[in-house]
């Protein structure tokens, strides 16, 4: 009997991992696309953008993306997390009148709580926020913007004779519980605060959206009337439409094609460490047609040759490193941030002797503190940054892997190898000493300071807010630490900082792990405390 069970279990398993295969993946996944490129054309003038990771995978049409966690929307932990404000969101839509946010999820739901909840919790905190801007704007007398037209007013008592009606309700899915959406709202009013205190710019906000944001929801399963689709100029909000991929109608759905049978999984672009094999969203989309024609047998085979072809091309041709891109911040005078971003899924890059060079320019003051926050995506990419990044002088690389850089001594190359807090709990923590001597020791010189890792999204996201929180004023002055240590070091202050970052660092996705260990730094705490 005990055979019997091992023997079905087996079984099981083996059936589970064909359902799993890279090919239903795949198959799956470009099925879906169709779906969110028919949306994208009811409002072609309407920016596309992936929620990541899972949104990604299902167009090569993105024009941006963002990072709404399904963990804010779960039931009794819903949050609005300034660690993730996604602002640039808001200033896209208020610019374009509106954008589509691509997810999807395996769960059998139709839409995954970062869209259920996360996303409509932050549309409600942000237009709470741009109202009560717009209020003390009014009471200054200052010009605020009108749903329809620009409104002003000089200094009055009654500002709602005045005020727009800009709507502030809390908008979710019919399937939320009342009781839910009263839980929520109890909550709205502290994360007002929490969003108008940390440091976020609420006003370049109020200036763009001309209308109160507000969630529209689609699915495989909505019926849209083609002749009725409405103008998006014709609509009293800037909409954020929702468009959730996959097929809610049930787990590994059989279907057959005139040539393979394959089976359906909703929400396939989930966790792709489980199973693309390093394939990449822009990879797939680059050979799709010959992955979803070549059929399940030949897939894992085609994948892996992709994939080790488009390796070994990179390696040879020095384009390890993407395009370089950068975003500079307005402090005129003071310390200034740059972030060097990804190039998009249809861009190459631009080759100088086979090194990426600089895409857009940049001046830079000679008393003027420079501090460069970047990846190093594999070996070559420092150097390539080192020799077109103009005037920089030192990099601190907190990646795992160390490179190859023409910067060849202990003051002006140092690699401080920091694992995620998933591996090691305490990695950060015990070398985030390590690497505000380096930065100091370059700042303190009036050096420009590249700090890079393997993604730009997690680690020297960290490890900037350690070395801004201990090396520069609120103002965003170098002091060479006084202002550090004559203050305590609050969630506060932190988040404050970290803000100021992710508005240039949009695709920042710092963990709560590698966030704790910067905070229980400053804090006092060792790695014994911790154990």
């Amino acid at each position: 009997m005990e055979d019997e069970r091992v023997s079905i279990y087996k079984t099981s398993r083996t059936i589970k991992r064909r359902e799993n295969s890279l090919y239903n993946a795949l198959r799956s996944i470009y099925e879906d696309s169709i779906f969110v490129g028919e949306i994208a054309l009811l409002w072609p003038e309407l920016p596309l953008l992936a929620n990541l990771r899972c949104g990604l995978w299902y167009s090569s049409q993105f024009e941006s993306n963002c990072y709404f966690k399904s963990t804010d929307g779960h039931t009794n932990n819903w949050s609005f997390n300034t660690s993730r404000l996604n602002l640039h969101v808001a200033l896209l839509a208020g610019q374009r009148g509106g954008c589509i946010i691509v997810d999807s999820t395996r769960k059998g739901k139709r839409f995954p709580d970062s869209m259920s909840k996360t996303i409509p919790i932050w549309i409600c905190v942000l237009n709470r926020a741009i109202k009560n801007h717009q209020i003390r704007m009014h009471g200054a007398g200052i010009q605020v913007h009108g749903p329809e037209s620009n409104t002003y007013c000089q200094h009055t008592e009654d500002t709602r004779q005045v005020l727009p009606d800009w709507d502030c309700s809390l908008h979710l899915p019919l399937w939320v519980s009342e009781t839910e959406k009263i839980a929520i709202e109890d909550r709205l009013e502290v994360w007002t605060k929490e969003l108008e205190s940390c440091g976020a710019d609420i006003t370049s906000l109020a200036s763009s959206l001309k209308k109160p944001l507000r969630p529209l929801w689609m699915s495989q399963k909505t019926v849209i009337w083609l002749n009725e689709v409405p103008e998006c100029s014709s609509w009293d909000f800037t909409p954020i439409i929702l468009v959730s991929a996959s097929s809610s109608s049930g787990n590994f759905q059989h279907r057959t094609t005139s040539e393979f049978s394959w089976n359906y999984i909703p929400g396939a672009g989930d966790d792709e460490e489980s199973w693309a094999r390093c394939l990449s969203p822009s990879l797939f989309w680059n050979h799709v047609y010959d992955l979803i024609y070549s059929g399940p047998e030949s897939c894992n085979q085609k994948v892996a040759n992709i994939v080790e072809k488009d390796r070994v091309y990179r390696a040879q041709r020095g384009q390890n490193a993407p395009q370089i891109s950068m975003k500079p911040s307005e402090s005129s005078g003071r310390f200034n941030l740059f972030y060097v971003e990804e190039p998009k899924m249809d861009e190459e890059p631009k080759m100088e002797c086979g090194i990426p060079c600089v895409t857009s320019g940049a001046s830079f003051g000679d008393n003027c503190k420079i501090f460069w926050l970047g990846l190093s995506n594999l070996a070559v990419s420092a150097t390539c940054l080192a020799a077109n990044v103009p005037n920089v002088d030192c990099i601190l690389n907190c990646g795992t892997e160390a490179l190859s850089v023409p910067l060849d001594n202990l003051e002006t190359y140092l690699h401080v190898p920091i694992m995620n807090s998933k591996l090691d709990r305490f990695s950060l923590l015990r070398n985030i000493p390590i690497a505000l001597n380096f930065a100091k020791m370059n700042l303190r010189r009036g050096k420009k300071l590249l700090l890079c890792c393997n993604t730009g999204e997690d680690i020297s996201i960290c490890v900037s807010l350690a070395i801004l929180t201990s090396l520069f004023t609120n103002e965003g002055l170098f002091d060479d630490g006084k202002f550090f240590g004559q203050t305590c070091i609050t969630k506060f202050e932190m988040r404050k900082r970290l803000v100021f970052i992710c508005k240039y660092a949009i695709n920042a996705r710092p963990s709560r792990g590698n966030l704790k260990q910067v905070f229980n730094f400053f804090n006092g705490g060792s790695v014994d405390s911790f154990s």
